[in-house]
């Protein structure tokens, strides 16, 4: 899938609201073990890549510059379902303190707390990691407008 592609995917409004939503994506990658793991991850998204971040000695760091490859999806839990689908790779970098990015992505943490969800940041973090991904595929099912070929194939042989 080429890059253009991909930039209309992600523009579409359901996307968007997806990407800059509050509910956590399910951040798909191989442990060091070989074995799939599925983690909820907040993120940032600048637009193009979306942001994860974590601390640097967490196991998903090391698998992750072992085998950079990730699966990500984005949903809601409302009908019909809004499902926002991703496959690429990622890079990691450590840095020093606490990226304005992190705490951009804390948007699901309720306004009341989040001065003492961000002191907390702060105080505890040293650095980061930031785990940058990069999307080589995409697709957006909505259930309005796209849904799984499987359905749409289904829906065909009903016809």
């Amino acid at each position: 899938m080429n890059q253009h592609d991909i930039a209309e995917i992600l523009a579409k409004p359901y996307s968007q609201e997806l990407l800059n939503g509050k509910i956590p994506s399910r951040f798909a990658y191989l442990g060091l073990d070989g074995d799939p793991r599925v983690i909820p991850m907040g993120f940032h998204f600048d637009g193009t890549n979306l942001q994860f971040f974590t601390v640097p000695k967490a196991a998903k760091v090391k698998a992750l510059q072992q085998n950079p490859r990730v699966s990500i999806t984005i949903d809601t839990d409302g009908y019909p379902p809004k499902v926002l689908l991703l496959r690429g790779s990622v890079s990691v970098e450590i840095v020093d303190g606490v990226p304005d990015e992190y705490l951009a992505s804390g948007k699901n943490v309720p306004a009341e707390a989040f001065e003492g969800w961000k002191a907390g940041v702060l105080a505890l973090y040293d650095s980061m990691a930031v785990i940058t991904f990069t999307p080589d595929w995409a697709k957006l099912l909505d259930f309005e407008t796209t849904i799984p070929k499987a359905v749409q194939d289904l829906i065909d042989s009903k016809s």
